[in-house]
């Protein structure tokens, strides 16, 4: 059995939905506080088990270890928006890394030694080169960024120390849908770029903002490498195997598709698979925001045997079909 904290989010839920729908005897116990993840994203799911509380109430966690037989965990769980971490960043070393302590801590003390972490490209910051490899430098441009490194390096020294095995996935833009629409993507603020097209298709946004139209990119937008949300979900279950076949593992590795898609790319592609024009804005530059962002992820298809399959249409058709019957 597995615990998931954060998993009734975004791609935590997505997770969930793979990995028992790829094992029909897995069992998942799922912690999460619902600030940001939907109760609704689980209510299908059969084994599994959503608890409601924080992974900083360490009384709580050792219940759960208590009364479930954990071997691994999959940790979700964290705030992600960039803007806010660098006006909030106590919020951020809090929830992201003191609250991860307080798991480990909690983890340790049961004997559960075995985590996949859910990082981010943002720990690498400004790309020195492109795609970007994880022997990039990781030199965190927001506090987001630097949480997640820090707890990066935290799981190194555990593992030099104590014995744990660990694969921390840094992924690029996570975008997407399961294709049947049980479950998709739901923000509130919403920031990210795709589903903020598609409501600007659906007359919930009056328009897209286009934040810089002068990089040297192609068509002078930022290019980012979108990764349809099952795939990275699928990423995190084959990191889970080798933490379980292997004694040691002590790994970080990309998950991207090693293609980017610019912002120009992704609106006329959302207009043209839901039928609709979007209008568009055009503003200065975002202060920190890198012309590209693509992923180098040969080490996943090398460690993980792991590649992408779906493409950016597959990505955007799901999303659009979420958009469209969207439960929570």
């Amino acid at each position: 059995m597995i615990l998931v904290t954060g998993g009734a989010g975004y791609i935590g839920s997505h997770f969930v939905y793979r990995a028992i729908s790829r094992d029909t005897t897995a069992k998942i116990v799922v912690i999460d506080d619902l600030s940001e993840g939907h109760e609704k994203a689980l209510s299908e799911f059969e084994r599994v088990t959503l608890i409601k509380g924080d992974i900083g109430d360490a009384e709580l966690l050792d219940e759960i270890f208590k009364k479930y037989d954990i071997e691994a965990v999959v940790h979700f769980a964290a705030h992600a928006y960039v803007g806010e971490s660098h006006s909030q960043p106590f919020k951020y070393f809090k929830n992201n890394v003191t609250k991860s302590l307080t798991m480990f801590e909690a983890m340790e003390r049961h004997h559960v030694r075995k985590v996949v972490f859910s990082s981010s490209c943002a720990t690498y910051g400004e790309p020195v080169y492109s795609p970007i490899d994880e022997k990039h430098p990781q030199k965190p441009i927001n506090t987001y960024g630097m949480t997640k490194l820090m707890v990066e390096q935290i799981l190194g020294r555990l593992a030099e120390t104590s014995g744990w095995s660990y694969a921390c996935l840094r992924y690029f833009n996570a975008a997407g849908a399961e294709p049947a629409a049980h479950i998709g993507e739901s923000h509130n603020p919403e920031t990210h770029l795709l589903p903020r097209v598609l409501k600007a298709a659906t007359g919930e946004l009056e328009s897209i903002e286009i934040l810089g139209t002068d990089y040297p990119t192609r068509d002078g937008t930022c290019i980012r490498d979108y990764i349809h949300v099952n795939d990275l979900a699928d990423g995190h279950i084959d990191a889970l195997s080798l933490l379980k076949k292997e004694k040691s593992v002590a790994e970080c590795i990309n998950l991207g598709t090693t293609n980017g898609n610019s912002v120009l790319e992704i609106i006329t592609k959302c207009e043209q698979i839901s039928g609709r024009r979007v209008s568009v804005k055009k503003s200065p530059r975002r202060p920190g925001d890198p012309p590209e962002l693509v992923a180098n992820a040969v080490k996943a298809r090398e460690v993980l045997n792991w590649q992408t399959k779906c493409t950016i249409d597959d990505i955007i058709e799901s999303a659009w079909n979420w958009e469209q019957k969207k439960r929570y």
